[in-house]
Parts: C-alpha cells; structure tokens; sequence
C-alpha cells in the first residue's frame, strides 16, 4: 500500500509540475527535481532507486520512442558529426576528465575516476528534449544533439563497465576492452533490428487473416522497446542501443518497408496519443526521482567529504563546478573541430565555412547530464575483489549528482540568452516539396475515385447517382492541385497565406461547431452517444490544421 500512495504523489508531482514550470518560468526539469526533493522532505521516505528496473522501466519506451521519432534524413544528412560526438567525444571526455578527477582527488583510485568520467561522458536525450521546450533550439542542432544523445550512452556505460572491472580486479585489458564493445554496440543494433521485423512480421501475418485489433497494435508498439532491450540484455550487449535501434526500424516497418506495412488510420491516432502520455509520465517520473534521491546523497555530503585530504565540506562544491567546467571545455574544443571538419562543409572542394563562437558555445551547453548518469553511476559495486569496499563510492555518486543539478542550471540559464540570433547555414525549404507531394496524392485520389465510381455504378440501375457523388468528391481534390500547382515564387507565397488563411478559418468553424454540439448535448436535443461520435468526427477533423 505505501508504494501505491508514493507511485500516485510522483503521478501527481508530474501533473502539477507543468502548472508550476509555466507559472515560474522556470525549467520543467529543475521543477520536477525540486517536486521530488520535497516529496522526500514533506514525507520522510523516499523510492529505493534499482538501477536494473530504473533502465529498464523508464529507458527503453523513451529512448525506442526518439529513435522512432527522430528524422531519418536528418540523422544520416549528419552521420559524420553525431558518430564523432558519440564516440570520439565520449571517449574523449573519459580520458581527459578521468585524469583531472585523479588529479584533483588523489584519494580516489584513477580506476573509480576513470568510472565517473565515463559515466559524465554521455548526454541525456531527455534532459536535452526537456531543456529544448523552454529554449527552442534550432531543427538540425536539436537533430543532431538528440542523434548524439541516442548513441553515446552506449558508449559512456561500456567504458564504465570496462573501468569498474579494472577497479574491482585490479585487471586491464585493451583488447578486452575493444572486443567488449564492439560486441555490445554489433550486437545491440542487430538484436533490436532483428526483434522489431520478427514482431512486425508476425503481426502483419495475423493482420492479414484475421484483420487489425487497434488496441493490440497499440500494446505490441509498447512491448516492442521492453523485448529488444531484455533480449539484448540476455545476450550481454547493449538494451540501450537495441531499443534505439528497433526504434529506428519502427520507423522504416511503418513506411511499408522492412517487411512492414501501414497499420489502419484509427490504429496510428490512438497509438499516438498513448504514446504520447508515455513520454510525459515516464520523462516526468524520471526527474522526481531524481530529486527524490538528491536529499540523500546531499545529506552524506559531510561524511564524503571526511575521507579527502580536504574535510571542508565547500570543497564538493569546487569539485563539482571544476568537473562541470572540464566537461563543458572538453566538449568546446571538440565542437569546435568536429563542426570544422565536418558539419558544414561544402560539397565541392574548398575552406570549410566559418563556425561561429555562439554557435559551438550552444553545442557546449546543450550537452546536459540527467538521469542515465544517476543511475548509472548507483551500480557501482560496493566492494572490490578481495571483499573490501571500493573507494571514494559515496563521492563519486555525489559528484554524479551535482554534475547533473548544475549542467541543468547552467543550460537552463545560458541557452535561451545565447540562442538569440545564433548562425546558422539556412535550412533548405521544404514547401517546394510538400506541394509536389500533396499535388501527387491528390491526383492518385483523383483516379482511385473514379475507378470506384465506374466500378461500383456497372450494373446498377442509378449510375448518375454514382458520377455525381465521385464529382463532388473529385472537386475537392482538382481544388488542391490548383492550390498547390504554381510556378512563380509568389504564387508559391499567395499558397502559403491562403493555406494561413483558410487555417484559421477551420479552425474557427470547428469550435463553433464543437460549442454547438455541445450546447445540444447539455439541452437533451441530442443523445450523448450520437453528441461524442460527431464531437470526435471535429476533433478529427482539427487536428489536420493544429
């Protein structure tokens, strides 16, 4: 019973947590932080955090969910610079910040530094979404940093691994280490490939016979990131990159390809709104129990600090803004050369253009820290071989912590003043596009249509009847062709104001239509099961201009 009520005051911290980020102008993730640590204060207990069920309840869906939402095109127009940030830049980091912890703490063993480094390494996709909803980022910056979100995980939790096993054993072994994670980054991919088209296929099978349940389409869409990251787990290779992975082939099964096909319109609406809340409740679960274990590491903050050659307790503080310096110098300088060499440069041959200061300072800050780094850095065992515990645990874990709160701070208040008219090479329009598109599918409607007519008016005795109806259907769809058909760049700008125009006008009708349903529906003019169909048939219709 005391775990329903603490599981329904972290739903409720969650819901009321927009409110309060809306009223305060202050970041959604730093108020849920703050929700969860007066959780604690108020009530006097906290969760117990298992870093095994918290990767597994919370990571998969989430980071499944970004792999399949996140442009394809754009992930592979910058494939060069995401890989050099999910890699070269994570190791990178573990090196340089590993050695400067060393050196800053001697008392803690360079194995452990080496632990904590790898595990700051990595950005969290999470926080990055959360902190770009208060600072719009620009499109391709946010699809570059979510690219390099999804992937350095992997990288940073298996340079962990690699150092907690030197700390633990005494024992290191390059080769080992390569072999290591080639085998969890090859493997990850290939399970979550494999287990996505295997789910795919099966349910397609079964589709084709007996027909869509939407409701089973939507529970295999939410099991899907849980399989792959279990299996890939069993296999001892990276759940984190098998749930990216299936998430980015989810989204090649929806187009038809990889053994997929569409699934029914009804399916996709209501499989988005469910995953919808998924992403709100698990992004905000995540950041309440962040703060609901802030207290207590902060409470060990003395008892820490006690076994340094430093007892001050204000040195912690140094330590964690020196880390958080290092890693936002470390990651300038390898923006900087990453963004020259690659993000930007012309397809002929020639200088690459030049990158502006504001621009890789963004980079720099928007690389927060958040819950993968909490939880990752709580698996570090207590004890070392010879059954004695391992050294400076308890600090590690509490510079993991202050990392996180300040790299949040710091991105929260740098990033909105520095994105004020940050350059940016100018995104390729895709209005062009978008109206061969819409041109395109109209005609096709526009032969499908009249097909059917032929088809469905053969032997019956009213034929007229059929033509008339498929015209006026037919004339909707020759209405948008002459929209969207024009050769002049302002006929193209007329489009795009008439498109505004008739928007707004929609939208305006479809209130007043919902009102009115609604007002019949209050009077008993209307039964409230005929007053929801025709309430939803609006909806519907809304959403294609929201």
């Amino acid at each position: 019973m005391h775990l329903i009520e603490t599981v329904l005051l972290l739903l409720l911290a969650v819901v009321v947590s927009g409110s309060i980020a809306k009223i305060t102008r202050i970041a959604l993730p730093l108020v849920q932080i703050g929700l969860g640590a007066s959780l604690v204060l108020i009530t006097g207990s906290t969760v117990d955090l298992e870093p095994d069920v918290f990767f597994l309840l919370f990571l998969p869906p989430l980071l499944f969910l970004d792999g399949w939402r996140i442009p394809k095109e754009a992930l592979f127009r910058d494939r060069a610079v995401i890989l050099e940030l999910a890699l070269g830049l994570v190791l990178f980091t573990v090196v340089g910040l590993g050695f400067l912890i060393w050196w800053m703490i001697p008392e803690m063993p360079l194995p452990v530094a080496f632990a904590l480094a790898a595990i700051l390494s990595p950005t969290d996709p999470i926080a990055v979404k959360a902190i770009a909803a208060r600072a719009p980022i620009p499109k391709r910056l946010m699809h570059i940093l979510e690219g390099e979100s999804l992937l350095n995980d992997a990288t940073g939790l298996t340079c962990m691994r690699i150092a907690v096993i030197a700390a633990t054993t005494g024992a290191f072994s390059i080769g080992h280490a390569i072999g290591t994670f080639a085998w969890l980054a090859v493997a990850g991919v290939a399970v979550g490939v494999l287990v996505t088209m295997a789910i795919s296929w099966a349910k397609n099978w079964v589709n084709k016979r007996w027909g869509e349940d939407a409701g089973a389409q939507v529970l295999i869409s939410l099991l899907i990131p849980f399989a792959a990251y279990l299996v890939a787990e069993e296999l001892k290779a990276s759940g984190i990159l098998a749930a990216v992975a299936a998430g980015i082939t989810m989204s090649f099964t929806e187009r038809g390809g990889v053994g997929g096909t569409q699934s029914l319109a009804i399916t996709r609406i209501r499989r988005g709104v469910v995953w919808d809340t998924v992403q709100f409740v698990a992004n905000g679960f995540i950041f309440v129990i962040l703060g609901e274990q802030m207290p207590s590491i902060m409470a060990r903050a003395a008892e820490v600090v006690a076994g340094t050659s430093r007892p001050e307790v204000w040195w912690l503080a140094v330590y964690v803004f020196g880390i958080v310096a290092a890693l936002a110098a470390l990651r300038f300088i390898w923006v900087w050369t990453s963004l020259k060499l690659t993000l930007f440069r012309r397809l002929h041959r020639g200088p690459p253009p030049k990158v502006g200061l504001r621009l890789t300072m963004v980079m720099s800050l928007a690389g927060v820290r958040g819950a993968i780094t909490l939880a990752g850095i709580l698996t570090l065992p207590f004890f070392v071989a010879d059954g004695t515990l391992l050294p400076s645990r308890n600090l590690a874990i509490f510079l993991a912590a202050g990392v996180i709160i300040v790299s949040l701070l710091v991105a929260t208040i740098a990033l909105p003043r520095l994105l004020q008219n940050v350059e940016l090479p100018p995104e390729p329009s895709h209005d062009v596009e978008e109206d061969r598109c819409r041109v395109a599918a109209a005609s096709a409607a526009l032969r499908a249509i009249e097909d059917a007519s032929h088809a469905m008016a053969e032997s019956k005795p009213d034929p007229d009847l059929y033509s008339e109806v498929a015209s006026r259907i037919m004339e909707v769809y020759r209405r948008r062709i002459e929209t969207h058909t024009h050769g002049e760049e302002d006929d193209a700008a007329m489009t795009r104001k008439i498109d505004r125009v008739e928007r707004e006008l929609w939208l305006a009708g479809l209130a007043a239509e919902r009102s009115e349903l609604g007002r019949l529906m209050r009077l008993r003019q209307i039964d409230e099961v005929t007053a929801r169909r025709m309430i939803r048939e609006v909806d519907l219709q809304e959403i294609r201009y929201l």
